[in-house]
């Protein structure tokens, strides 16, 4: 039987990498990886996310996406048409997202300043894959996770991408300096964006605060404060 780590990885983004067009309101990229010791996972992370979703929908089926929930589309259309409940879900989630035991590695691309920086500029998911693997290769150093196997959990975004994003991975975890990333056993999984995976919704709750908290400094950003202390590392790249 594999020896596994005792971590778990889940991985989103917020923003698109291309370079060709970018968007002059959301003119950045952002990766996330949001990394959970697995007796956390389960013994409170998981149980904590299903009583949120029992109390506010009497079911578990919903998936927390930030945009659903930003623009209150699906089953979030419930918050425009009971303030009691929209407060009551507010509060409820922010308390969840405070109390969530996990460290956050987090990499946001400047589109404009890469592309002016360099005339054949690298890809930005490319930049943010490395950063993010490189902190998640320290914090496993530091924890004794060396020669295990670590799984890093990715939202599925269709064959061509889905394999794309696999080979850059795996060039990244086959590299030996200056980190020497064969020390452990990285593995990408890619799921369903139908599966319901608790770790792929904070990942997805973390992504968009963190590009904003670079992109608009000044804008009060409350879902950036409340996962601020829950940050290991973040750089604003290049």
């Amino acid at each position: 039987m594999a020896d596994y780590s005792d971590f778990v990885v889940y991985a989103d983004e917020s923003g698109d990498h291309g370079l060709v067009s970018i968007d002059p309101q959301y003119p950045v990229f952002a990766l996330v990886f949001c990394v959970v010791r697995k007796i956390d996972y389960a013994a409170t992370v998981v149980p904590a996310i299903l009583e949120f979703k029992f109390a506010v929908w009497g079911h578990d089926a919903v998936v927390l996406h930030e945009h659903d929930i930003r623009k209150s589309k699906g089953p979030f259309a419930i918050l425009m048409t009971d303030r009691a409940l929209r407060e009551r879900f507010h509060d409820g989630l922010n308390r969840l997202m405070e109390a969530m035991p996990m460290t956050i590695f987090a990499a946001v691309i400047d589109k404009p300043r890469l592309r002016s920086a360099e005339d054949r500029p690298a890809n930005p998911y490319r930049i943010a894959l490395r950063f993010c693997m490189e902190q998640l290769h320290a914090m496993l150093g530091a924890a004794g996770q060396q020669g295990k196997a670590v799984h890093v959990v990715f939202e599925s975004r269709g064959g061509k991408e889905d394999r794309d994003l696999e080979l850059e991975f795996r060039r990244i975890a086959a590299s030996r300096a200056p980190q020497d990333f064969g020390r452990f056993g990285f593995h990408p999984v890619f799921v369903s964006k139908a599966a319901n995976s608790v770790g792929l919704q904070l990942a997805d709750l973390t992504a968009r605060p963190i590009a904003l908290s670079q992109l608009r400094p000044n804008q009060p950003n409350r879902a950036f404060d409340i996962i601020r202390p829950r940050i290991g590392e973040m750089k604003c790249l290049p």
